[in-house]
């Protein structure tokens, strides 16, 4: 299961065919990151790169020529290094570069300076993603000037910078039939992850102890890194959107909030599960679990072909605000709190965002300042939450502290939409089932264990 040479040279002419005539396109590898003296970060390739050839390796360039006479898609590697190899792992060469990532043309990244301004010259448009990188952003304005301090001899240098994310990430945002296998896969790891998380959970665990587990079964299936740092929260805790330390105790009678995916090959997964401690949810925290439950439910019917990206989430402040209100949580007429977002005490953060190869992936959210119509191959996610504050005073202590989000990857499909992580169980129910199966073969694990000593 993988992205095949002929979908990445579909994807490289379809964006080739969108540049204005004479135009080059350059799109850098992502640069490798210390993580500390001499210690780097494990290498993630740049997203833009890697949807147009899945070349995996640091310090290459992308350079696409429409209509040049000696082959349009050109590429800067590193060569080939014998002792480089054994020390850091095998190159793909020039040669390389050609044969397997399906460049016309390739040559050293060490020429670089000597024949990239030779393929900008003559060009109008240079399309570039200027400030994403601004080292590499002095090296492209080094070779433009290079260019203009020839023209009196009759030098062209491009007359126009074009941003090439306009075009590349709304290709992005459509996902082809193989990402979407991919993205399943993903979505499918890491449901399992999930399910796991919750058989293994008990009171007296830490945070880190259930992140242990994601990270088990992420790896054991292929999906070498988490898609985001995860987020395992415990108690109060769960009440932090972006909480990271992951390093408290899991208590009896606490809910703990995990937000935690995977990437497979390139393709996020993103899924969030609240669920108790113990096993059982009290009635205060399943009161607010099933008013957040039932808000997702409704907007992942809003999902679906012809829709407007925002119709999820207006139909989640409908059901929290009413909800709320019938809880006590908030007070006064529905409309006016809806109105006065008086809701965002509780829920802060918006119902979704798109999902690919980044968690937050690329693509507008507004077209011409109206909402994106939602359309078949884009795929979001789908989640609402609640957080009463352990710090609120003006609501009844019984509500303080619990925080509880729901997040599934849902697609849009042509008859409607296809939830890829339903398999994380999410219902009330099935949460304490996996979790009551959980507890009863660590019981009978232990009557093994006693009978075999």
């Amino acid at each position: 299961m993988s992205i095949t040479a002929q979908e990445y040279a579909r994807r490289r002419r379809e964006l080739m065919a969108q540049m204005a005539p004479n135009s080059i396109a350059i799109v850098p590898a992502a640069p490798e990151r210390k993580r500390n003296r001499d210690i780097e970060y494990p290498y993630r390739q740049d997203s833009d790169l890697h949807y147009l050839c899945g070349f995996p390796e640091p310090e290459a360039v992308l350079v696409l020529v429409p209509g040049r006479t000696h082959g349009e898609v050109v590429m800067f590697v590193r060569e080939r290094d014998r002792d480089a190899e054994i020390w850091n792992g095998y190159r793909a060469g020039p040669e390389g570069a050609c044969s397997q990532y399906g460049a016309d043309d390739a040559f050293p990244v060490g020429d670089i300076d000597e024949i990239l301004p030779g393929l900008i010259e003559g060009r109008d448009r240079l399309y570039y993603d200027m400030g994403r990188d601004p080292e590499f952003d002095r090296t492209v304005m080094g070779w433009v000037n290079t260019i203009k301090a020839k023209v009196r001899t009759g030098a062209h240098p491009p007359g126009e910078f074009v941003a090439l994310n306009h075009q590349l990430h709304d290709m992005r945002l459509y996902k082809s039939a193989a990402e979407i296998k991919l993205m399943k896969r993903s979505a499918e790891i890491a449901s399992g992850a999930h399910r796991r998380a919750m058989e293994k959970c008990v009171p007296g665990m830490y945070e880190y102890q259930l992140e242990a587990e994601f990270q088990h079964e992420f790896i054991r299936h292929g999906a070498r890194y988490p898609a985001y740092p995860p987020i395992i929260g415990g108690g109060r805790n769960g009440c932090i959107l972006h909480y990271r330390e992951n390093d408290a105790l899991l208590k009896n009678g606490d809910l703990v909030l995990i937000d935690a995916g995977c990437e497979y090959q390139h393709y996020a997964s993103d899924i969030t599960r609240t669920f108790p401690v113990n096993g059982r949810f009290t009635k205060e925290q399943q009161a607010l679990y099933e008013l957040v439950l039932a808000s997702q439910l409704d907007a992942i019917e809003q999902v679906k072909p012809g829709n407007h990206w925002n119709a999820p989430h207006e139909v989640v402040v409908d059901v929290l605000t009413q909800g709320l209100a019938d809880l006590g949580l908030l007070s006064g007429d529905v409309k006016e709190l809806k109105e006065k977002e008086a809701y965002r005490r509780f829920f802060m953060h918006r119902t979704g965002h798109w999902i690919g190869m980044d968690v937050h992936d690329v693509g507008d959210y507004k077209v011409e300042n109206e909402w994106r119509v939602q359309e078949v191959g884009m795929v979001m996610t789908v989640e609402p939450g609640l957080y009463v504050s352990p710090d609120d005073d003006s609501v009844d202590a019984k509500w303080r502290g619990i925080g509880i989000r729901i997040e599934d990857d849902v697609a849009v499909i042509k008859n409607g939409r296809d939830v890829m992580t339903e398999s994380a169980p999410k219902t009330v129910a099935d949460i304490e089932a996996a979790m009551a199966e959980g507890a009863r073969t660590r019981v009978a694990m232990a009557a093994s264990k006693k009978k075999a000593g």
